[in-house]
């Protein structure tokens, strides 16, 4: 392929969490600018592009899962691409195409933008690419998620080496995107019609440029642009400072939603999992979160059946969630990645165990997040409007500050509105409500 770009229609598939959103976002505008078009049907595609996750063992197993199942397009189309690349890519490298041999490029998370290049056939751009230390980091631009809405990268990998975590091999070490360029892109979404953003990184606490942390970034977003609606994710307990809640307090353009991931209730295995915090600590975050801020969501990721998690632990873990009430939390039981440190641990919960301990915790997240949500009723929450329903026109979707789906019936409200929304009824997963006019 030459660059007239022939054969040019590509399809991309995003697997994982919000930063691989944001990486796909990135990629569709680059190829969009190199002379690919985009299309919404496999089928259709001459590129195909999954874009992938390697957090979690099930993870790969679905990319993989759908790589067999896209072979049918290979065979009838012979010069059909395929391109797996990020985070799946960057771990097996070489061997994933040994396991899937109609694979044609693989590009690690410091290459899957050179994508064009490689598809063209380019000089200097071979098919399978992982070497880190190639990422220029001021090309990569955010792009709008909608018309109304965009994720921005403030920081690439991760220094954190959690014993269980994979993200510092696959997306190396942690990379801070210059404030300068962040408050300039944020202006430019905001000519662009953006109502809010999502502040990105491994850990956003961490980040550091010159002499500018993570709160003095907050605050030069605040006073240099007019972004109405501030989120940012993920936030790692052990960086969480006073200084950053102080200044989410003083101004309602932070929208009142933290995501602090707990992973463990006991301090034993919070060290096992090289966390560096205790729940002491942790409660204590949460306890100054909720003093200084009087409404705020607080949702978690946790995990069981760690390796060597006794039957008291799990119990700590399910204390820690009656004790906090989150909002909602991302709930996983414990999968060996290989390459991190946990490798080395026996993975010795018994996997009839891992799946008890989990769903029981989950029927407990689920009843406490019912009981958060019954709070809603009856307030009045500025709700940005996302889209209609998912399983109905006749209802609207939009999303409140704390970070909550409300429904409410269909009316002449536009994507990218942000309207008040009184909170009529709820449960564990969705609030409910009316447009109140006149406000």
């Amino acid at each position: 392929m030459n660059d007239s770009v022939k054969n040019n229609k590509f399809h991309i598939t995003t697997f994982g969490c919000q930063m691989n959103l944001a990486d796909s976002s990135t990629l569709v505008a680059t190829l969009l600018t190199r002379g690919f078009q985009r299309v919404y049907k496999e089928k259709e595609a001459d590129v195909i592009i999954f874009n992938t996750c390697s957090v979690r063992e099930k993870a790969e197993e679905r990319v993989l899962g759908r790589l067999w199942d896209i072979y049918k397009y290979k065979k009838d189309k012979p010069n059909l691409k395929i391109a797996v690349i990020g985070c799946m890519a960057q771990r097996l490298g070489e061997k994933l195409i040994e396991k899937v041999p109609h694979v044609d490029f693989v590009l690690g998370t410091d290459r899957l933008f050179e994508l064009p290049d490689v598809v063209m056939g380019h000089n200097g751009f071979h098919p399978v690419m992982t070497a880190f230390g190639y990422e220029n980091m001021d090309a990569i631009l955010p792009v709008k998620e909608n018309n109304f809405s965009a994720y921005v990268t403030i920081s690439r990998g991760c220094d954190n080496f959690c014993s269980y975590c994979i993200v510092p091999y696959v997306r190396g070490e942690e990379r801070a995107h210059s404030a300068d360029r962040i408050v300039e892109n944020v202006k430019r979404l905001v000519n662009d019609g953006v109502v809010e953003i999502t502040l990105l990184g491994q850990n956003v606490n961490s980040y550091r440029w010159k002499d500018i942390d993570f709160p003095g970034l907050l605050q030069r977003i605040i006073s240099e642009t007019s972004i109405r609606r501030i989120r940012f994710m993920t936030s790692h307990p052990k960086d969480l400072s006073d200084r950053l809640v102080e200044v989410m307090s003083e101004n309602d353009r932070f929208m009142p939603h933290i995501h602090l991931p707990l992973q463990s209730g006991a301090n034993r295995i919070l060290e096992k999992m090289g966390r560096n915090y205790t729940i002491e600590h942790y409660n204590k975050i949460v306890d100054y979160i909720r003093s200084r801020i009087n409404y705020v969501a607080v949702t978690t990721d946790l995990i069981v059946g760690f390796p060597s998690e006794t039957e008291a632990e799990y119990e700590a873990t399910l204390r820690a969630v009656r004790n906090i009430q989150f909002d909602a939390a991302f709930m996983f039981r414990y999968s060996v990645r290989p390459g991190t440190l946990a490798e080395k641990y026996a993975d010795d919960v018994p996997e009839d165990v891992k799946i008890k301990r989990l769903n029981n915790l989950i029927a407990l997240q689920q009843k406490i997040s019912f009981e958060r949500n019954q709070r809603e009723v009856g307030q009045t929450r500025f709700s940005l409007i996302e889209g209609t329903s998912r399983r109905s026109d006749a209802f609207q979707r939009a999303r409140t500050e704390g970070n909550k789906i409300v429904l409410f019936k269909t009316g002449d409200f536009m994507p990218g509105q942000v309207v008040p929304i009184r909170i009529a009824s709820a449960d564990a997963y969705t609030l409910h409500g009316e447009i109140v006019e006149g406000k």
